[in-house]
């Protein structure tokens, strides 16, 4: 049985918020009577989701800054692009999940090979040989996506974070406190 958080949700909230608007770690530590560690865990979610926020107003930002049209293109791309990813997704998702039972099935094929003489069970082999090729056809989706993904992922795990290209203060309390408690 896991232990019980040391803060209360709403305490929790708090925390990220007072983080948020420049509040320090130890002190909040010493008022809220838990370790710091606790309180920097809190940190590091605050910065995430602050880091979040400083891309949405980034692209707020360069929306706002094209003119009416083309903001309407932006937007509806941007829309294509999310619903291709996630049908993307989806279909890797169930590619690999048919190559996996193609491949259990290929396994079943497999067992009723004679090893003493392979040749007098064509037929299993050629059937293992088409499950398998089968599976490994369906795997083709999650394979390219993982592929695709990871000189990116490479490269943003070499690379230090690019500096915001707006101007981090004209991001309000409030805005950031309505982020925090959007999270929710």
């Amino acid at each position: 049985m896991s232990r019980p958080p040391a803060l209360t949700p709403q305490q929790q909230d708090d925390v990220r918020a007072r983080l948020a608007a420049g509040e320090g770690v130890r002190a909040l530590s010493r008022e809220y009577s838990v370790g710091t560690a606790t309180i920097r865990r809190l940190a590091a979610h605050s910065a995430q989701v602050r880091n979040v926020a400083e891309m949405v107003a980034g692209a707020q930002t360069a929306l706002a800054a094209l003119p009416i049209p083309q903001q309407h293109v932006a937007l509806s791309l941007a829309e294509k692009l999310r619903n291709i990813s996630i049908s993307l997704a989806s279909a890797a998702e169930l590619g690999a999940r048919t190559s996996h039972r193609l491949h259990a099935l290929a396994n079943q094929q497999v067992s009723k090979v004679d090893d003493a003489d392979p040749m007098s069970s064509i037929g299993e082999l050629r059937d293992v040989g088409v499950l398998t090729k089968l599976a490994n056809d369906s795997a083709s989706i999650a394979i390219n996506l993982m592929a695709a993904n990871k000189p990116t992922i490479e490269r943003l795990n070499q690379e230090p974070p690019a500096a915001p290209q707006f101007d981090v203060s004209a991001l309000s309390n409030s805005a950031l406190q309505e982020l925090l408690a959007a999270r929710g």
